[in-house]
């Protein structure tokens, strides 16, 4: 009776082991709505795995997942996936900022990564309870052990030790916090853990980086001259990669190590390509060696340099070419590692369970130990790495480098010695934050036209927005749209551009001058207040009725309140009525477009749902007039 239990055992086992059957075609545009749901089918409530207690404790393989699952819904605005992450999240963080089942006295520096996800809640919701547990982790960093030069240990339990996997766990959170609370010297301490890491981990010879370095020379992995690990082990580079490109997302532009970091992540792109097995488009396990017997594609190792290569290519810091590597190699992961069940589930196989230096037992570094571990299907570091590939992929389209420039000059109102109220910084109800973020995660880039839109200010922009230009009540000295400025206006949507204009109801915006611009395209804003709204009664400025324009697209219901109504000539296409009134409407002139509406209604306290029921869909709106308005430019 024994032997048959362990055989259906072994049995059940072999059946988890092969459950992925086999694949079927997933097209890259696609892949990433199908992967992350999926993986929110295979795992409904929480991000762990079943068999595996730890890792139902707070750690960095959570906050992966989360991360990529952040960033999906920051490019749909799906309800369904904010309301996973929190789930997930508030399993952990209770109400005072408490952290369950984490201890600082550890000094892991793996438990700082999932910091991130609490500072992308904190800023949605405003919920102290996320501030408080994010604060314990970055408290955990000022007191962490420290190599001589000021390098974060590994772990407490890894003196002197630094290990390339640290830069991810440790810089993305430490960089948003920074960004966040407004903690100018941490750029500097974040940007020496990268160059110290160049400094003793990168071989010249090859381009490539060592696992980890002790400092202390004393490890049994290290070599006893420069404390190196001895081989290069994929995934761990592929985290210093992820790491790099995610730190630059708000790393300050002017920072003068910023251009230290883009350079070493493009000088180490153009090694990985030496080592790209030539057969699959993919990396191995042990990456320089690749002709050795047990060596193996590894799938995080390629799925982590897919995605560095994309989000490089889509942000700037790499050449082009390397979005068509990336994009080439996504599409050998689907070919080679990826499988799908008969109920359309996506398995990603041959991910490298865990590997390390040092510990109980003791991890030499060797090859043969990198190749001994065991290998897991829909690993978490595989897994996360991949969604957020085939994210990059949808930020692909055709949004090479457009500009987007939002006016400075009309819309010109300071409080507390800054300008602030429909501009891109401003993280406050009234600003244009989340709305500029949808831009660049759309690969466009963002910038203020602080001056009268003169042909020199306009060149280069794609996409010119006026929102809500000042009247004498809200600044003492307003700049009025004059007729220089309409001419420059004119004659630049004339020669390609994309002018969005949006203004406010009666008594709130200078409309005179604004129409006098408006004139020229056929259209003229009414000084008039409709969708008058009273307090929280949100379904009086509801608009449910959405006509088939691609603005709308999947969208059941925006909220705009209290707006200004359009008149059209005859070559003005309406974009939103209701009766006889037009709220948005679009034209083309020459060899550009003009897009008017009644009302700033994407601001950010209406575009993330602070305010608004969850019904409210401002945010896809939001989403879907950024790629329209990018189309517009083409």
């Amino acid at each position: 009776m024994m032997m048959k239990k362990i055989a259906f055992f072994l049995l059940i086992l072999f059946v988890i082991e092969i459950q992925p059957q086999q694949n079927q075609n997933i097209n890259n545009n696609e892949a990433a709505g199908k992967i992350i749901d999926s993986f929110i089918a295979l795992h409904p409530d929480t991000v762990a795995y079943k068999t595996e207690a730890k890792s139902y404790r707070w750690n960095y393989e959570q906050g992966l997942i989360l991360d990529a699952i952040y960033q999906y819904w920051k490019l749909t605005g799906d309800q369904k996936y904010f309301d996973y992450i929190k789930k997930n999240i508030d399993y952990y963080i209770l109400e005072d900022g408490t952290i369950k089942t984490y201890r600082m006295s550890d000094f892991n520096i793996d438990n700082v990564s999932s910091g991130r996800v609490l500072l992308y809640l904190y800023e949605l919701t405003k919920d102290e309870k996320y501030r408080k547990a994010a604060d314990t982790l970055r408290e955990q960093l000022k007191h962490h052990p420290r190599t001589s030069e000021g390098g974060f240990w590994h772990k407490k339990i890894y003196p002197y030790q630094m290990w390339l996997d640290g830069l991810y766990m440790a810089e993305p959170f430490y960089t948003w916090y920074a960004a966040t609370f407004n903690d100018p010297d941490a750029f500097d301490d974040i940007a020496n853990q990268f160059l110290l890491t160049k400094k003793y981990l990168k071989d010249d010879k090859t381009g490539l980086y060592y696992h980890g370095w002790d400092e202390s020379k004393e490890q049994k992995w290290a070599d006893p001259v420069t404390g190196r690990s001895p081989n290069f082990w994929g995934r761990s580079i592929g985290w210093f990669m992820m790491a790099i490109v995610d730190v630059l997302d708000v790393f300050p532009q002017q920072h003068p190590a910023r251009n230290e970091l883009i350079t070493v992540l493009q000088d180490l792109s153009k090694s990985l390509l030496t080592y790209r097995d030539s057969k699959t488009n993919l990396w191995f396990q042990v990456l320089d060696k690749g002709d050795l017997e047990g060596n193996y594609i590894e799938a995080s190792a390629s799925t982590m340099f897919a995605y560095a290569f994309l989000k490089g290519a889509n942000k700037g810091y790499l050449d082009y070419s390397f979005f068509s590597v990336g994009e080439e190699s996504f599409s050998s992961i689907l070919k080679h590692l990826v499988t799908k069940d008969e109920n359309g589930f996506i398995y990603l196989n041959d991910v490298c369970s865990v590997s390390g230096l040092g510990g109980k037992p003791y991890r030499d570094g060797s090859y043969e130990y990198y190749i001994s571990e065991p290998r897991r299907v829909n690993d978490f570091k595989g897994y996360g790495p991949f969604m957020l590939a085939a994210i990059e992929l949808m930020k692909k389209s055709n949004t090479k480098k457009k500009t987007i420039g939002l006016d400075y000059y009309f819309n010109n109102e300071w409080k507390d010695g800054k300008q602030w109220h429909y501009t891109w910084d401003d993280k406050s109800n009234g600003g244009f934050y989340e709305l500029g973020g949808i831009f660049k995660q759309y690969g466009a880039e963002i910038t203020s036209v602080k001056t009268a839109p003169s042909p020199e200010a306009l060149k280069g922009i794609n996409v010119y927005i006026i929102v809500d230009p000042d009247t004498p009540a809200e600044t003492e000295n307003p700049n009025y749209i004059d007729e220089a400025s309409r001419n420059s206006i004119t004659e630049w949507v004339k020669n390609g551009g994309a002018l969005l204009v949006m203004v406010n109801d009666s008594g709130n915006c200078e409309f005179k001058n604004m129409n006098l611009l408006m004139n020229n395209f056929g259209m003229q804003f009414n000084e008039v207040r409709h969708n008058l709204v009273t307090g929280k009664n949100f379904d009086m400025g509801k608009f449910d009725n959405l006509p088939g324009h691609p603005l709308f697209k999947g969208v059941n219901k925006i909220y705009m309140k209290e707006i200004s109504s359009i008149n059209l000539s005859e070559n003005v296409e309406p974009v939103l009525s209701r009766g006889d009134d037009v709220y948005m409407a679009i034209t083309k002139f020459g060899d550009g477009y003009v897009v008017a509406v009644g009302d700033p209604w994407l601001y950010n306290e209406y575009i993330d749902n602070r305010k608004l029921p969850e019904e409210f869909e401002n945010y896809k709106a939001a989403v879907n007039l950024v790629k329209w308005l990018l189309d517009l430019a083409n």
